[in-house]
């Protein structure tokens, strides 16, 4: 288990350039598996998720070409269907969350799919009832193995149809797009997530060949087509890792600038931070985070505790929400933090009450936190990452508290932030990494 040896209260100054995003990749990575042509992909983050995703295709038959640094090519001609059936795809496609996501071009392409029961963060329930249910309306037949955890998918002469989501699942709206993208007919998906990752696939797929309209609403018409065509495919930079750097810059009274960060496709995101009283300018394509010594929490228009919660798309996302609480703890007033989506999300809470952030932790989906305005600064200690979102978020902690802290299980923060470690250190900050 890696560990990060954290020497904090240090100032940072200078650019970052965000990853690719991590969310976008793993869709349409999986998306590579419904056509036999080659498809092109660049910008993709050197993270562990996105690796192991690549190295499963790899077992699957992909032939996949490095052709330099974020740049890849996939020629999914060769598929192995029956390898999805062998031990050793159950322990890789176990061990990734995202590897859902291969059963849609599966079934869309081949009629068939195979899947364990996915991995990933240990933040609460993340049930699949949505892809399934998705993948029957459209006529396949679906079997769970409760004894095993397996999963098997099969449909033949699979046809379009209506679809009321029962959830916005990103995921889930993904995988039963790539089914319907081939189906016979047409297939009209309503409460569809719309996140700029799912546009990106649906751009991507009409690239492709596919018909999709609606893009960007909750309401996608898909006609379905015979065949699916390479491309060429460029990966969003990361939001996720853009709203980690806005906290970082305002908890560390850091001077940041966050080069290329597609600003248009950030949504709501750079409004939330600046209700939390964060200063930010945009500079062409690039966010300048200036260095502010304090930074205020807005209240509601009668006064009331600002709350901030996280929604389906173009809410904000929930993967930022973990990073808002701890750049809350350091500003000048109140706020609740209410997630939604998960309830083990913010069970990390309770290491920043030990580094002396006043947070109350009302129940598994609340927190209020009490800023401290800078005024005493937290205390260095030793912690372990449960999850990508709070990792990065205990690491942004240790950043700013005087001392030296320590954060063990950083496997978990690697899944998700590409050489998290070496990118801030150049930035002035002093970060090792042991084991």
């Amino acid at each position: 288990m890696g560990t990060f040896e954290i020497h904090g209260g240090k100032s940072l100054k200078g650019e970052l350039v965000p990853q690719g995003a991590k969310n976008e990749a793993l869709q349409i990575l999986c998306a590579v598996l419904l056509t036999p042509e080659k498809v092109t992909i660049s910008n993709l983050p050197d993270i562990v998720d996105v690796n192991k995703l690549i190295n499963l295709l790899q077992a699957m038959g992909v032939k996949v070409e490095k052709v330099e640094k974020g740049t890849y090519t996939f020629k999914a001609k060769d598929v192995d269907l029956k390898y999805m059936q062998t031990d050793d795809f159950t322990r890789r496609a176990s061990s990734l969350r995202g590897s859902i996501m291969i059963i849609g071009p599966l079934l869309s392409r081949f009629g068939k799919a195979y899947m364990p029961k996915p991995g990933g963060d240990k933040i609460g329930r993340r049930r699949l009832d949505t892809h399934f249910e998705g993948f029957q309306k459209l006529g396949a037949k679906f079997d769970f193995d409760a004894k095993n955890h397996f999963y098997s998918v099969e449909g033949k002469k699979l046809t379009g149809t209506y679809i009321h989501m029962d959830e916005a699942s990103v995921t889930g709206t993904a995988n039963i797009i790539m089914t319907a993208v081939m189906a016979k007919g047409k297939t009209t998906i309503y409460n569809a997530a719309c996140e700029p990752y799912l546009q990106q696939l649906c751009k991507m797929m009409n690239n492709m060949g596919a018909k999709i309209t609606g893009i960007g609403s909750n309401l996608l018409h898909i006609e379905g087509v015979k065949e699916m065509k390479g491309c060429f495919h460029r990966v969003l930079p990361d939001m996720i890792e853009i709203g980690s750097f806005i906290g970082l810059a305002a908890m560390t009274k850091s001077e940041i600038t966050i080069k290329d960060v597609s600003y248009e496709d950030l949504g709501v995101m750079p409004s939330v931070f600046k209700k939390l009283g964060i200063k930010m300018e945009l500079r062409g394509d690039d966010l300048f985070i200036p260095k502010q010594k304090s930074y205020k929490i807005e209240t509601f228009i009668d006064g009331s505790i600002l709350t901030i919660a996280d929604a389906p798309w173009p809410g904000f996302t929930p993967d930022l929400l973990s990073i808002v609480l701890v750049t809350a703890t350091q500003a000048k007033g109140s706020c609740l933090i209410h997630q939604k989506m998960f309830e083990s999300r913010l069970f990390f809470t309770d290491k920043l009450i030990d580094m002396g952030a006043q947070i109350i932790l009302c129940d598994p989906h609340r927190a209020a936190v009490i800023g401290m305005n800078h005024e005493h600064q937290l205390r260095a200690t030793t912690m372990t990452s449960p999850d990508i979102r709070a990792g990065v978020s205990l690491l942004i902690a240790a950043l700013s508290a005087e001392g030296v802290s320590t954060i063990h299980n950083i496997e978990q923060i690697d899944r998700g932030y590409q050489d998290i470690d070496v990118r801030l250190n150049n930035l002035g900050a002093d970060i090792r990494r042991i084991g």
